[in-house]
């Protein structure tokens, strides 16, 4: 059985928090209303056509999986621009609720989601306490790869998931 990995969008695949006056070089601009935006004007995404084939080159090492606050969605909003095929998805039971010892929300719900399955796990969210979390509660081999919200995920981050999938 393969790793799960478990995929964030904004931040890893929609590198929102870069200059709003230009777009990062190699993305392209989509404007989206998912169903939790409730602002009146369209959600700026920038997606990376580039990220579609990285990611369905890593599909041969992983188990793909959104790990999104855009849960199911991402496979009608952000998928399709990437070319990826509907992926399965983490149906968080709470979203930004009270999280354990100062983790991330999300990570008590990675945890449950992986059950003890290797995993690697892409956000921009990720700190110390999780990773100090997931080594203390996950038998498993993991890999949290924290990526930069103003830039995205690099060639450096690719490597290192094909890396570490490939050496499990």
């Amino acid at each position: 059985m393969k790793p799960l990995l478990l995929l964030d969008v904004d931040g890893p695949l929609n590198p929102y928090a870069a200059q709003a006056e230009r777009r990062p070089a190699g993305y392209t601009t989509h404007r989206m209303r998912p169903t939790g935006w409730t602002d009146g004007k369209p959600l700026r995404v920038w997606l990376n056509p580039a990220h579609g084939e990285e990611l369905r080159a890593l599909a041969r090492l992983y188990d793909l999986v959104w790990a999104t606050t855009w849960k199911g969605e991402a496979n009608e909003w952000i998928g399709p621009h990437l070319g990826l095929p509907g992926l399965p998805y983490i149906d968080w039971p709470q979203m930004h609720g009270k999280a354990p010892r100062g983790t991330f929300w999300k990570t008590q719900y990675i945890l449950e989601y992986a059950a003890g399955r290797p995993f690697a796990w892409v956000d921009d969210d990720i700190t110390a306490y999780d990773r100090e979390m997931v080594e203390a509660e996950h038998l498993a081999a993991a890999l949290l790869v924290h990526v930069d919200e103003r830039v995205g995920l690099t060639r450096p981050d690719f490597d290192a998931l094909a890396d570490w999938a490939a050496a499990l």
